[in-house]
């Protein structure tokens, strides 16, 4: 297998976890009335570079240590925090998928996130880069012990079949824009064919390819149907949905090129980098699509052999 398709436990793990998994619930908030006198002590006693800033239990900007400098260095007078902060904040939700936060953090260069909770909008927790190292290190920590022996007791299951040909069909059924069900499919997936004893490394490319080809289905359509066939030498992956398919499928392609409307992307969906982590993931991928009807994907990852085919 190549390094390039190489995927480890912690890029897995951040499909599989959600934010609420990794942030910070405890969350140390300032009024927009607090003066910047008083910003000072709250960072020091409370070992951290920035807060919220919450009025009346609404999210309505971030105060920084960086923030405080500049301050500091235009002279020093004081004033409410209000006048201080970023009042144009981004926030994220707490059941958004890990992968979003770390790819956020990674774009904007934020040093923290505001995560709050989709139905009320409220504040409830705080997420930090040091938040998600710490979350996926505890969560790598496992006994593999008992989950070895269970792949080992699953893993003769194509042997111990006698046939001149075998497969094994899963279908799933996608429902679209339900946003909180959305990563289902892909987690079903990824325990059906650890079960199987299939190899980690393929299972996390399956997860995750089929992850952001749900994830597609459910924005951008009114649902499909996903079906994987497992053979003994590879994994095929077909989704197909009656959408409103894809105009240009080199421009789709592209990372970051994406057609998800605004209130979409507010959910915190619809980057655009779905079909390229597919591709990244598969050893073959075809796309077809046709405009009002619909599109067809046929994802393809074979069965290599620990230590390469």
């Amino acid at each position: 297998m190549s390094k390039e398709k190489e995927l480890s436990k912690v890029q897995e793990l951040v499909y599989e976890l959600k934010v609420a998994d990794a942030m910070r619930s405890r969350v140390i908030t300032v009024s927009s009335k607090t003066l910047m006198s008083e910003l000072r002590e709250i960072l020091k006693i409370n070992r951290i570079s920035g807060t919220p800033v919450v009025d009346n239990d609404k999210l309505v900007g971030i105060i920084s240590i960086e923030d405080f400098i500049k301050w500091l260095a235009d002279g020093a007078k004081d004033c409410p925090i209000g006048e201080k902060m970023n009042a144009k904040v981004m926030s994220l939700f707490s059941d958004e998928p890990l992968v979003h936060a770390v790819s956020k953090l990674e774009q904007f260069g934020f040093g923290r996130f505001p995560v709050l909770n989709r139905l009320d909008h409220k504040l409830v927790g705080v997420i930090t880069k040091g938040d998600i190292i710490e979350r996926l290190l505890k969560e790598t920590e496992i006994d593999y012990h008992e989950e070895e022996i269970h792949r080992y007791r699953a893993s003769h299951i194509f042997e111990d079949i006698i046939a001149d040909k075998t497969t094994i069909i899963f279908r799933y059924y996608v429902k679209g824009k339900d946003f909180n069900r959305a990563g289902e499919v892909s987690t079903g997936l990824k325990k059906n064919l650890s079960r199987l004893g299939i190899d980690p490394q393929i299972v996390r490319r399956a997860a995750i390819a089929s992850y952001e080809a749900e994830l597609n289905v459910v924005i951008y359509t009114d649902g499909g149907e996903i079906q994987v066939k497992v053979r003994p030498d590879k994994i095929s992956i077909d989704v197909e949905d009656t959408g409103p398919g894809i105009p240009d499928i080199e421009k789709a392609m592209q990372p970051g090129y994406s057609t998800a409307p605004e209130w979409v992307r507010e959910l915190g969906f619809g980057a655009g980098m779905g079909l390229n982590n597919i591709k990244k993931c598969s050893d073959k991928m075809n796309l077809t699509s046709t405009v009002g009807k619909g599109t067809h994907l046929k994802i393809s990852i074979y069965m290599e052999k620990k230590g390469g085919a």
